[in-house]
């Protein structure tokens, strides 16, 4: 059974202001682009921080507040599908190239994967303090594994040290919002996030796994 918002219109108000507020750091980022690009920092390199700056600020912070501030993930799903659209578009007509990239579009990805895990979740089990959990991963376990490795190695890639970086996020951040299922998926998630297959990026393999595995601890 679909959950529905209690006060439609609230949710409504407060889905615009957070969508507003997911904007400005997005393009705020460009600023830090400009700054990291003046103080020698590659182009990649640049891009890749605002990448986990933007996961970190814009999709852990609103996923922080959504158990608090919602009583249905309708608006959420409404609000992830119409800001994914925006970023497809802006690949097609205008690239962001402060934080897109021209050989992938993982940020289309993340956004689809945070607002679906958590309208699944959500309705599957009832508990929106659960069913942030793949967002939390993929918003501040993500952003660890980036900051890491980016400090390290100056440019994308998937060393080791970031999933070690990635588990002691997830995995403390798990079992407080999910308890030993939180913590399992925590360390799977950590471990998958390493691996990527065309279009399937570590946004979606994290948020996968984690569903799952919330799902099955749920289930026994």
């Amino acid at each position: 059974m679909l959950v529905m918002p209690l006060d439609p219109w609230r949710e409504a108000a407060i889905t615009a202001a957070l969508a507003v507020y997911v904007l400005a750091v997005i393009f705020a980022t460009s600023l830090l682009y400009s700054l990291m690009r003046n103080r020698g920092i590659s182009e990649e390199s640049a891009r890749y921080y605002n990448r986990k700056i933007i996961h970190a600020l814009g999709g852990g912070v609103v996923a922080l507040l959504v158990p608090v501030l919602y009583s249905s993930p309708l608006f959420l799903l409404l609000a992830t599908t119409l800001l994914g659209t925006f970023l497809l578009l802006a690949r097609r007509y205008r690239i962001m190239k402060w934080f897109q990239t021209e050989d992938n579009a993982y940020e289309v990805n993340f956004v689809l994967a945070w607002g679906l895990s958590v309208f699944l979740l959500w309705n599957l089990l009832k508990d929106p303090m659960v069913a942030v959990v793949p967002a939390l991963f993929i918003s501040f376990g993500d952003a660890a594994t980036g900051f890491v490795r980016n400090f390290l190695f100056s440019r994308r890639t998937k060393h080791w040290i970031g999933n070690v970086a990635m588990g002691l996020v997830c995995v403390p951040m798990g079992f407080l919002f999910a308890g030993t299922a939180g913590a399992a998926a925590g360390l799977l998630a950590s471990i998958v996030e390493r691996f990527e297959f065309g279009y399937i990026d570590d946004n979606v393999l994290i948020t996968l796994v984690t569903t799952l595995v919330i799902i099955f601890f749920e289930s026994v």
